[in-house]
């Protein structure tokens, strides 16, 4: 394994070398303290209020890929190989506006300014996806940019005008693409990348392999994937995260394969790139899905990582405990494999030890018959922090419910299933009598914190109350209503 000490990528249209680098330097930072590119703002710093959004393009194959990211928790070590653009790259024909600068000013969609490099750019990222977006899939792609003076609308206005200003094929990344493939290409390698100084150490592994390798000798380290998470840890708290890998470079680490009962998850790949696959294999989960953060957020994080910090408000674990899901964990070349429910000891506490990787996430396909839904309760519908997460998995025999894990994350100190309330109901009727029954000992199961998101007892009866949508959700001729069973009750009662 050869090592290089340079790291590498092109910002807007100049090439970029750093062979000097703290491991928790920000891109934000970066861009408006080194390269006093100061069009790219801070707000939140920490990947809620979008004013900070820049373009991060990456090569999949011999393909340009750009996404929306957060300056603000983006680590510029994380950007080997990669294309950065920001708002000062954005030009018209002959120094005028770009269509989407234009757009949002024949529409009034910027008063006092601050957002408005972010919410350019995030519609910039959307431009070159969908050229004719209708206003959901415009609020999709703003579910991560905050505006407090204008307003949404007349900047969904603008979205929807983009094309009355300028051609896509006009646009400086779209004309320009074979170019930036070739800058970009030149850069690729199976290098390690690793910078070191007295203080801090950062590596970048090419390979799942090197990525496995190195940390099984550095099991100190802090393993960075989307920077969800981590990034908070520096610009919240101030956290020294040294020595640091980052997994961006692993285009091995993102695979995602499906077979005829399971799907496959590499433990890099981000919720994006799960998102096709989920809406194509587990529907269900599509809207819930689209919740996960904003799409900023979406195209950093990964669903290893989701699992990996063990959160016991994480979106991801609730669901795919609901669905029986297992992981690989990886040591070098050593491999282990658990269900994801057993996983999660205590808070804070995972069963993972020093230098061991989550390298895969194993999700069974739901069968046909099996009734599978996951709810998400937040004080925001979009863009916000789980309060309660509850996920169920059921399947009915001839009315009776034969099997079902119900799994909820926000009710204890890790995610968690509900088994007394499972034990209670598998075998009994699929009925409204066995789910009322049934919602009193979800009391056996939790005792929920209150915190600034909700209260114990809030916590608690959304919970119970959920186990009640699934069922009303999902009731159909094969249910058992009341009424039934008081007859059925009534004919044994005389004879």
């Amino acid at each position: 394994m050869t090592t290089r000490h340079t790291l590498k990528f092109w910002l807007n249209d100049q090439p970029i070398e750093l062979d000097r680098l703290p491991a928790t330097q920000t891109l934000l930072d970066y861009l408006r303290l080194t390269q006093v590119l100061r069009g790219t703002k801070e707000g939140c710093a920490e990947g809620d209020c979008g004013a900070c959004t820049v373009l991060v393009g990456r090569l999949e194959g011999d393909q340009l890929k750009y996404e929306s990211v957060n300056a603000c928790i983006r680590f510029v070590g994380s950007l080997d190989g990669c294309h950065v653009v920001t708002i000062e790259h954005l030009k018209g024909k002959n120094g005028a506006l770009h269509p989407i600068q234009q757009a949002m000013v024949t529409h009034h969609g910027s008063q006092c300014g601050f957002c408005t490099p972010g919410f350019v750019m995030s519609l910039y990222a959307m431009w070159m996806s969908e050229l004719e977006p209708d206003v959901a899939t415009i609020e999709r792609y703003l579910q991560g940019n905050l505006c407090r003076c204008t307003g949404y609308e007349p900047i969904i206005k603008a979205a929807l005008a983009i094309c009355e200003h300028g051609k896509l094929h006009e646009d400086y990344l779209i004309a320009e693409q074979d170019q930036i493939v070739q800058n970009l290409s030149a850069l690729q390698n199976d290098q390690m990348l690793a910078i070191e100084s007295e203080a801090e150490k950062l590596f970048a592994p090419a390979t799942l392999d090197q990525f496995a390798s190195i940390y099984a000798r550095n099991p100190e380290a802090t393993i960075v994937a989307g920077a969800t998470d981590v990034g908070l840890w520096v610009t919240k708290f101030m956290r020294d995260i040294s020595p640091v890998i980052f997994t961006s470079r692993l285009k091995d680490f993102r695979k995602i394969e499906v077979s005829d009962t399971a799907i496959t998850v590499d433990g890099g790949a981000s919720y994006t790139d799960m998102l096709a696959v989920i809406d194509e294999h587990l529907p269900q989960l599509s809207q819930f899905w689209r919740r996960i953060g904003g799409e900023q957020v979406r195209n950093m994080g990964t669903v290893g990582g989701n699992i990996a910090n063990g959160s016991p408000i994480g979106d991801t674990p609730p669901p795919l405990i609901a669905l029986g899901a297992t992981i690989t964990l990886r040591k070098g070349d050593e491999r282990r494999t658990l269900e994801l429910e057993k996983y999660f000891i205590t808070y804070g506490k995972q069963d993972r030890v020093a230098g061991e990787i989550v390298e895969q996430i194993h999700i069974p396909l739901p069968d046909e018959d099996q009734l599978f839904a996951c709810y998400k309760i937040s004080k925001r519908r979009d863009e916000d922090i789980s309060a309660l997460c509850g996920a169920f998995s059921a399947k009915i025999d001839d009315g009776r419910i034969s099997d079902i894990r119900i799994a909820f994350g926000g009710m204890a100190g890790t995610p968690k299933r509900a088994s007394h309330v499972e034990a209670a109901l598998k075998g009994a009727p699929w009925s409204e009598r066995s789910i009322a029954d049934a919602k009193q000992l979800f009391e056996q199961d939790f005792e929920p914190l209150s915190d600034w998101r909700a209260s114990a007892t809030y916590r608690m009866a959304a919970a119970q109350n959920l186990l009640e949508r699934f069922y009303l959700e999902h009731a159909d001729e094969n249910a058992i209503s009341l009424d039934d069973l008081h007859q059925a009750a009534t004919l044994e009662a005389l004879s």
